[in-house]
């Protein structure tokens, strides 16, 4: 597949990193030499020092032969330039990365798609819709809904207070338990488990459950003590900051600790009716004392220091507050993170990247997410007609190393899935994937 990316900062970067990987066809178009020379240095990439609406640049890099148009520069307005120009030229398909919601609203997709834009990518929007879902459950470090939530997926840290470790998960996740344990990361280890494999203490397990056994997973994993998220303080009023409070819940109350003194009466005008936003450093431990951090379910950190949104989040668990998120954008520090075990970490990178990476994909693969913490995708891919999958149970499939399957939605319903299980045409099926490529599992469907 060929594939353009103009935009070589954060996403384009990471993207350009992760596609190399899969041996696509990548070309990186940025103004800046020296950091294209550094990604080239360490990837296999085709870079160009140009602007990004060049025509001439368009034109010579192959455009017109693009299976997939990415513009990912800083100015939304060149995005959306670039992919009407690209789509003119000939590319199959267009995404553009935005900074305003209005971008994102479904009435205007059908404006932009004639326009030549395919895609918008909001990441901020995504970041904090990710933030919001996960607050609602403050003994969950990751959530993701499959299929309007017909499946669930629910990354817990297993404590001593979990009733299941040290047990073979053949034990556990019978043809009769209602969950599955897909995935487990134990210090730098990422495991796709199989039944002889056991949790240990201090793991993170991936369960895959549906919705009415969440109070069940809640009980046997011993989270039934953590109190539920009433009241939330978030440092740092960001672009992620606007997002998250619009995200939340009416039930929450939040409070928005921001230094700047400009940017506080800013957020007043826009946030005034859905949070309290307080002038201060929510570095200083006196100040959240004062603003009531004993009395606070969940300590959001969402600077733009990936260090102290760490720090603080460490800060504030020592001061009792169970449920704790940090937005961390840079990569190297999103392991020792983890290893801190401060709570639920926020990859923008990783959340546009998951959303960019589904247009390379097949029709039948209708949802992506990269799970930062343990390098792994999770993807749900709907089966064809005649696909391998369907032609033998799943326990006869010989699924690739690495692989393993979450569970079905069939006809509008969540099931989970035993060896035994055929897979049928149009069933919405759950994959987990680690060291694998989602082009490689997209044939078996």
């Amino acid at each position: 597949m060929k594939i353009i990316i103009t935009g070589a900062k954060a996403i384009g970067s990471h993207l350009a990193q992760l596609l190399s990987r899969s041996n696509e066809d990548v070309t990186l178009i940025d103004e800046d030499g020296d950091r294209l020379a550094q990604l080239a240095a360490n990837y296999d990439i085709l870079t160009v020092q140009s602007l990004p609406c060049s025509l001439i640049t368009m034109k010579e890099t192959g455009v017109s032969r693009a299976d997939l148009f990415i513009a990912v520069t800083p100015d939304e307005n060149q995005n959306v330039q670039a992919c009407i120009m690209a789509k003119a030229l000939g590319a199959k398909r267009t995404v553009a990365k935005v900074d305003n919601k209005e971008y994102t609203e479904e009435q205007f997709a059908g404006f932009y798609e004639k326009l030549g834009v395919d895609k918008i990518i909001y990441p901020e929007l995504l970041a904090g819709r990710d933030i919001s879902n996960g607050l609602k459950m403050s003994w969950v470090r990751q959530r993701w809904d499959v299929h309007g939530g017909a499946l669930v997926m629910l990354g817990i840290k297993l404590h001593e207070e979990c009733t299941i470790l040290n047990r073979p998960l053949r034990e556990l996740c019978g043809p009769d338990d209602p969950y599955h344990i897909v995935a487990i990361k134990r210090r730098d280890e990422t495991i796709i488990p199989g039944g002889n494999d056991e949790l240990k203490l201090y793991d993170m397990a991936y369960f895959m459950t549906t919705k009415q056994y969440i109070t069940y997973i809640r009980q046997i994993v011993g989270k039934e003590n953590y109190a539920d998220v009433k009241n939330v303080m978030i440092m740092g009023g960001g672009k992620i900051t606007v997002r998250t409070v619009k995200e939340l819940p009416e039930y929450m109350k939040a409070k928005v600790i921001e230094i700047d003194e400009r940017r506080c009466e800013w957020l007043n005008d826009r946030l005034g009716d859905r949070c309290l936003v307080i002038n201060g450093d929510g570095r200083d431990m006196s100040l959240l004392s004062e603003e009531g951090i004993l009395n606070t379910q969940a300590f959001v950190a969402l600077t733009e220091n990936s260090e102290s949104n760490i720090l603080t989040c460490l800060a504030a668990k020592r001061m009792g507050v169970r449920k704790t998120v940090a937005v961390v954008e840079d990569l190297d520090y999103v392991n020792m993170a983890e290893s801190l075990d401060i709570g639920t970490i926020i990859n923008t990178k990783s959340i546009a990247a998951s959303n960019i990476y589904q247009m390379m994909l097949d029709t039948n693969v209708k949802n992506v997410k990269f799970l930062t913490t343990i390098n792994a995708d999770v993807a749900e891919f709907v089966a064809k007609d005649g696909a391998i999958v369907t032609k033998k149970a799943v326990k006869d499939l010989n699924l690739p190393k690495g692989m393993t399957i979450g569970g079905i939605v069939r006809d509008g319903a969540g099931m989970l899935v035993s060896g035994n299980t055929r897979i049928q045409k149009d069933d919405s099926v759950v994959v987990f994937m680690h060291g694998l490529t989602l082009k490689r599992v997209e044939k078996l469907f």
